[in-house]
């Protein structure tokens, strides 16, 4: 069942290692990788949190806004890119167990997508993330960019 501290594990300073297709929809472009720093910092009690990610190889930054609904128990995260200015459609979800799974609709060059990003090996020390698109309203999906972050060695966990 999903908590208003299931994020807790990301506050604090993170070094990430990026992976990402050169193209979000092709399954035969390339990989390109490179480094980025984040740091997260919570809300509400834990309830919500803010990150904001530096990727100077894309000269970017990005942050996400995470909040957690105690009706629903689902979270919405809510992302905005320094490159468009602009604040991106939610996903939502939950976290079951070791794994959290969010979910939502938006349009990538000018086609209509479904977006998953899962979350997955969380610990005090590492974690997860990746994002996937479809095109069939989430019958297949193509893992477009993933993030392994570690815990920077300036910032203790919790």
């Amino acid at each position: 069942m999903s908590s208003p501290h299931d994020f807790d594990f990301f506050h604090g300073a993170w070094e990430v290692r990026n992976r990402r297709r050169t193209d979000f929809l092709d399954p035969g472009s390339d990989w390109e990788e490179f480094l980025a720093t984040s740091r997260c910092r919570p809300l509400f009690d834990g309830a919500a949190n803010l990150d904001e990610i530096d990727m100077p190889h894309l000269s970017a930054k990005g942050a996400t806004l995470r909040l957690f609904d105690p009706e629903t128990e689902r979270w919405s995260l809510n992302w905005a890119s320094s490159v468009s200015g602009t604040l991106f459609p939610p996903v939502f979800g939950r976290f079951e167990g070791e794994r959290g799974e969010f979910y939502g609709d938006d349009t990538h060059d000018g086609k209509d997508i479904r977006v998953r990003f899962v979350w997955s090996g969380v610990s005090a020390a590492s974690a997860r993330w990746e994002q996937a698109f479809s095109l069939d309203d989430g019958q297949t999906w193509l893992t477009n960019w993933v993030m392994e972050f570690t815990r920077a060695s300036e910032t203790p966990a919790g």
